[in-house]
């Protein structure tokens, strides 16, 4: 410990090792998201977290849940990150924060607000003065809530990470030291330190002077080890993400799990040369519209679940995993005893049928504003960051329809003539010219809905991912102009009438209700059902669509409530089977 005028201070150090007050420490720390847990279990997964050895926890910040609208900011809920943090402290934890505008994460936009994209031009995570003053403005915010947390000032954060895997998107030396000088302009007053995958030009280019390199690898890790020594000298070695498991994409061809035994071997590999941050302790959940996207030859959206193969499931139950780590972790530290203290049950609801149901294109003006437009204007364009987009224009002169283009379109397009479902179009099938081989007749108005699947969150995609349409329709070889937009983020669905009748094929919206003494967590099985979105008593639990692996969404009990409770169902391709069921088991394929 220091002492400064009489007043005791707490310092964490990184010289050849990490020192605590003085005194060399292993961290052994789990990596879990508060944004992905509910807040009323995120003490129960920390205690597992210290029963587990771990005497650290890890947790990215996502810019696009603190600052969804610019300027507007939200700490509260699931969001409160200095509960969180001192939940953590009070169970004796230290904590690591990754507060990088940039988060990756297979979140929405890697964490990136989508107002961003709102500007022509927008460059991202380089000295781009734009970006860099939206940065600036969001940093001056969050920081007045993380940096009365850290352990110099009595909280439990012990280190911060400057950017995040920017060794794999860029080069630019100076932006990584601009970034490192606003955290400590902002109130950074713990060490800093990057993190890379430790191959080819990745570890250099993420390299800041004085920042501590941190190395991501899922294998080998004394191989790891050893080129992060070469690169690092005399520093100590720390894998900040160990990853346990992997994430699952929509279409994939089953729930993706780790190699349990060479998981084991690498723990131990790790903790006997260094620390370890296991990537992921638990993986959560990406409610809402928030899972993210990867694109390589083709666009991969992540399914709603983040179990991630973790050591907790996705609803916090241990694993296999979480006791053999258990074990190995014994070897390098005391395992505390802990005592659980919240109780948690799976429950199993029944069958519920439809009780209620409602068509979109009757409800358009009930649940959205239009908005007129000469030719189609993109989600981010309107203020709208999530959800779908519904562009509609009467068709004057065209007919029969033999060919179609959308100009700049992002993800996904089902089209309808005179509210007829005739087209669905997918990812780079919008980069194309469609043919019809039999011509949809002549109609009265197009309609074609669109669905953000989830913004790209790595690589050099991430700069264009505008969603909806942000170009123009052609028809038959021309543009089309005039079009009527209706913004659905699926937030404010109050004013559906239910009145208005479904047509065959029509997308449309689906009510259940259900009654319960006893609240419990429970999963929700799609089978039948197309694509779409749930909302459990008004919050968005996620996305399903039947191309799988996922089969059940996560229904946590606090968003349950004793007396009546109600789902609806918002499916886009008119396959709804007319039934649901509230299972107490997940199936993640």
């Amino acid at each position: 410990m220091k002492v400064q005028k009489g007043v005791t201070v707490e310092k964490f150090e990184i010289k050849e090792d990490f020192y605590l007050d003085g005194k060399k420490i292993k961290i052994i720390s789990g990596g879990m998201h508060y944004f992905r847990v509910v807040p009323e279990y995120w003490r129960d997964r920390l205690e597992k977290l210290k029963a587990l050895g771990c005497n650290t926890v890890e947790t990215y910040i996502p810019w696009n849940l603190h600052e969804k609208e610019k300027g507007v900011f939200d700490f509260s809920g699931i969001l409160d990150i200095a509960r969180y943090v001192k939940t953590a402290q009070e169970l004796g934890l230290l904590v690591i924060l990754r507060p990088s505008p940039y988060i990756c994460a297979e979140w929405e936009f890697g964490g990136l607000p989508y107002w961003l994209l709102r500007e022509d031009g927008m460059r991202l995570r380089c000295m781009y003065e734009p970006y860099l003053q939206h940065v600036r403005a969001y940093y001056e915010e969050l920081f007045k809530v993380i940096a009365p947390l850290q352990y110099t000032q009595g909280g439990p954060v012990i280190m911060m990470q400057v950017e995040n895997e920017y060794g794999y998107y860029g080069d630019d030396r100076e932006y990584l030291e601009y970034m490192k000088d606003l955290m400590t302009e902002c109130g950074c007053e713990v060490p800093l330190v990057t993190s890379d995958g430790p191959w080819g030009d990745a570890f250099d280019c993420g390299k800041i002077d004085g920042v501590l390199q941190t190395g991501n690898f899922g294998s080998k890790g004394k191989e790891q080890f050893a080129i992060m020594r070469e690169k690092i000298g005399d520093k100590p070695l720390m894998c900040m993400e160990f990853w346990v498991g992997w994430f699952d994409n929509w279409g994939v061809e089953c729930h993706q799990t780790g190699d349990l035994d060479e998981h084991v071997k690498d723990l131990d590999e790790i903790l006997s040369e260094g620390h370890v941050n296991i990537y992921m302790f638990e993986g959560g959940t990406n409610f809402g519209f928030t899972n993210g996207s990867n694109y390589y030859d083709e666009l991969t959206p992540d399914v709603t679940s983040y179990d991630y193969d973790a050591l907790l499931t996705e609803d916090g139950r241990i694993t296999p995993k979480y006791e053999a780590f258990r074990r190995v972790i014994s070897k390098y530290t005391e395992i505390p005893e802990v005592s659980l203290s919240t109780e948690i049950k799976r429950k199993d609801y029944g069958t519920l049928k439809t009780a209620r149901k409602a068509g979109l294109f009757g409800n358009l003006k009930n649940i959205a504003l239009p908005v007129d437009c000469v030719y189609p204007q993109s989600m981010e364009k309107l203020g709208q960051g999530y959800g779908y987009i519904l562009y509609e224009s009467p068709l004057k002169y065209e007919g029969p329809i033999e060919k179609i283009r959308l100009w700049g379109a992002n993800d996904r397009a089902n089209m309808f003539v005179d509210e007829k479902p005739v087209l669905t179009l997918y990812d780079r099938e919008l980069l194309t010219e469609y043919t019809f081989e039999n011509p949809v007749r002549k109609g009265e108005k197009i309609s074609i809905l669109m669905e953000n699947m989830g913004r790209v969150n790595f690589g050099p995609a991430l700069e264009q991912q505008r969603k909806g349409i942000d170009r123009s329709v052609q028809i038959n070889g021309h543009q089309h102009y005039h079009w009527t937009e209706y913004c659905l983020p699926m937030e404010d669905l109050s004013g559906l009438d239910f009145g208005v009748p479904i047509k065959a094929g029509e997308p449309g919206f689906y009510e259940f209700t259900f009654e319960t003494d006893e609240t419990g967590d429970t999963f929700l099985d799609f089978t039948g059902w197309g694509k779409g979105c749930v909302l459990v008593n008004g919050f968005n639990i996620g996305r399903f669509w039947e191309i799988g692996p996922q089969k059940r969404l996560y229904i946590p009990a606090p968003l349950l409530r004793e007396g009546e409770n109600t789902i609806l169902i918002f499916e886009t391709e008119g396959k709804t089977p007319g039934s649901i069921s509230l299972c107490g088991e997940p199936d993640l394929g």
